[in-house]
C-alpha cells in the first residue's frame, strides 16, 4: 500500500467516524452502512501496518530583495511567506478528508501545524516539521502520512504553475478550491516583495528562477486562466475504479462520456459500481486551464432518478 493509498484510507476513516458520530440511532441504514465501510477500512489498516515513521520535513529558501545573502531575510517578510505556506499546507492536508467550506476556520488547523525547527542556508530560509500532537484519534504514522501527503500536493501544484496547461489542470483539479486560494496568497507574497523561493520535501525539489516567473505562476492561477465551476450533469456512470479514485460518466445529452476523480465524500466507490448504467444526477467540480479540456472531480454522492436517461 502507497504512502498516498495509506492517507486517503486514514482521512476516510476520520470522516466515517465522525459522520457515524453525529447520525441519529434512528437512521439504522445509513449507520450500518457507514459501520460496515470503517470495519473494511480499519481492516486494511491493520493488514499493513505502517512502520514508525518520521515526522514529515520541507525545506523552503528564499532569495531576492527581502533577503540578506546568507546572514538574514527581513522579518515582516519571513512571517508572512512562511504563515501563507503554513496555511497552504494545512488546507491542503484539511482537504484530504472532506470538501472545505468556503468560509470558517479550516478543519483539524491544529492537527496540521508546522513546526521551524532549524534555519536553512543556501541564500536563506527555515526548515519546517509536521507537528506531532497525536490529538486527532489517528495513530502518528497515519498523521504523518496525511501531512506528506499535503507537502507533496502543495509542491506539486507549484511546479505545475511553470508546467504545461495540463500538468497545472491535474494537479489543480485534485486541489480544494480554498486551498488553491491559500497557495495563490503565498505567491502574491513573493511577487510583492520580489522574491523568490526553492522547495525541498524528501528527495524532491523545485524553486523560482525570478520574479517574473512568479509573477506569471501568480497570474496563472488567477480566475482569468484558470476556471473552476461546479456543474450538475445527468447520465450514468459505465465504471468506478476504486483503488485509482476515477469514473467515467456518460452524459444523457449525447454520446460524450467524461472522465474525473472522485472527491473525498465519496467514501464507498463500489456502491457505484453496484449501480452502474442506472440514471443519476452528479455535481461535479469542473477545472479547466486555458483553452485545455477540462477536469472533473466527483463532489458528492450521486442523486439516483427513476425515468430512463437513454432511449431503448
Amino acid at each position: 500500500m502507497t504512502r498516498q493509498e495509506r492517507a486517503q484510507l486514514a482521512a476516510e476513516l476520520k470522516f466515517l467516524q465522525e459522520r457515524l458520530a453525529g447520525c441519529p440511532e434512528s437512521a439504522q441504514i445509513t449507520r450500518k452502512s457507514t459501520l460496515s465501510r470503517i470495519q473494511v477500512i480499519e481492516e486494511k489498516l491493520a493488514q499493513e501496518p505502517a512502520e514508525p515513521s518520521e515526522p514529515a520535513v520541507v525545506r523552503i529558501t528564499f532569495n531576492g530583495r527581502p533577503v540578506i545573502g546568507s546572514h538574514g531575510i527581513f522579518a515582516e517578510f519571513g512571517m508572512k511567506a512562511v504563515t501563507h505556506f503554513s496555511d497552504a499546507v494545512a488546507a491542503v492536508a484539511a482537504s484530504l478528508s472532506a470538501p472545505l467550506a468556503s468560509t470558517g476556520p479550516i478543519p483539524d488547523r491544529e492537527q496540521h501545524q508546522l513546526l521551524i525547527t532549524s534555519v536553512a542556508h543556501g541564500s536563506f530560509g527555515f526548515e519546517l516539521e509536521a507537528y506531532r500532537n497525536g490529538t486527532d484519534g489517528l495513530p502518528q504514522s497515519e498523521a504523518q502520512g496525511t501531512m506528506a501527503l499535503a507537502l507533496e500536493r502543495t509542491q506539486n501544484l507549484l511546479q505545475s504553475t511553470v508546467g504545461t496547461d495540463d500538468q497545472l489542470a491535474d494537479s489543480a483539479a485534485e486541489t480544494d478550491p480554498r486551498a488553491l486560494a491559500k497557495v495563490r496568497a503565498f505567491l502574491q507574497t513573493l511577487a510583492d516583495n520580489e522574491a523568490i523561493c526553492a522547495i525541498q520535501a524528501g528527495d524532491r525539489g523545485f524553486g523560482f528562477t525570478d520574479v517574473g516567473q512568479v509573477r506569471n505562476s501568480l497570474a496563472r492561477l488567477g480566475g482569468d486562466n484558470l476556471r473552476e465551476e461546479e456543474r450538475i450533469l445527468e447520465g450514468e456512470f459505465q465504471g468506478v475504479l476504486p483503488k485509482g479514485r476515477t469514473f467515467e460518466f456518460r452524459l444523457a445529452t449525447g454520446d460524450d462520456v467524461i472522465r474525473g476523480k472522485l472527491g473525498p465524500a465519496i467514501w464507498d466507490p463500489d456502491a457505484l459500481n453496484s449501480r452502474l448504467h442506472l440514471p443519476a444526477r452528479i455535481r461535479v467540480l469542473s477545472t479547466r486551464v486555458g483553452d485545455g479540456r477540462p477536469r472533473y472531480v466527483l463532489l458528492s454522492p450521486p442523486e439516483w432518478l427513476d425515468p430512463p436517461l437513454f432511449p431503448g
